[in-house]
């Protein structure tokens, strides 16, 4: 493939495409969280694109070395998706659930945030088997607009999750946990 206007069409769509995951889990986030700074804020936006962008370079590279030792991973996927989904949002279910009027939500540990990457950006990695004609150079490219449009679209998702968590105050740790559980079983049940 060439560098071309399509290229980089192609490209910012692959972008909006895979973060639509990852901005509902930034709402949820942010429901989660009404108080968080722009800093945190930045964070998580960059721990999203940063998955984001290697999973698809992880899929360019399976394509060009180990594609038949990869290939019976993508079966695993959905159910890994599911379960990191569920496990994080029932976590926050129950949080919600033992909240107690007054008291701050707790705040997402970074560890859960490197879950939560995971699981929103998984079947990203199939996209390096659609940009497998792609040279290394312009992979990156791709991958980098990738992570860009996924911080952007993440930094809104936790603008509009905080936005409406501070009004919902106890509950939206409910909320943000179902949120949660859905995106995963969306994910595993479109895999079908």
């Amino acid at each position: 493939m060439e560098w071309s206007i399509g290229f980089f069409v192609n490209s910012l769509l692959l972008g909006v495409g895979l973060a639509m995951d990852a901005f509902s889990v930034s709402m949820a986030n942010g429901l989660n969280e009404p108080g968080m700074s722009r800093r945190r804020m930045g964070a998580i936006a960059g721990v999203f694109a940063a998955f984001q962008a290697l999973m698809p370079l992880a899929g360019w590279v399976c394509v060009h070395t180990v594609l038949q030792l990869f290939e019976w991973f993508t079966v695993l996927i959905p159910w890994i998706a599911l379960i990191l989904l569920a496990y994080i949002g029932g976590k926050m279910l129950l949080e919600g659930i033992r909240h107690k009027e007054g008291e701050e939500a707790a705040a997402v540990s970074g560890g859960g945030l490197l879950l939560q990457g995971v699981a929103t950006s998984i079947d990203a990695l199939s996209v390096g088997f659609t940009i497998a004609e792609y040279g290394p150079v312009m992979a990156v490219v791709c991958a980098l607009l990738i992570a860009a449009v996924t911080f952007v679209i993440c930094t809104a998702g936790l603008v509009i999750g905080r936005k409406f968590g501070t009004r919902l105050a106890g509950r939206a740790s409910i909320l943000g946990g179902a949120i949660l559980i859905f995106i995963g079983v969306e994910i595993f049940v479109s895999s079908l």
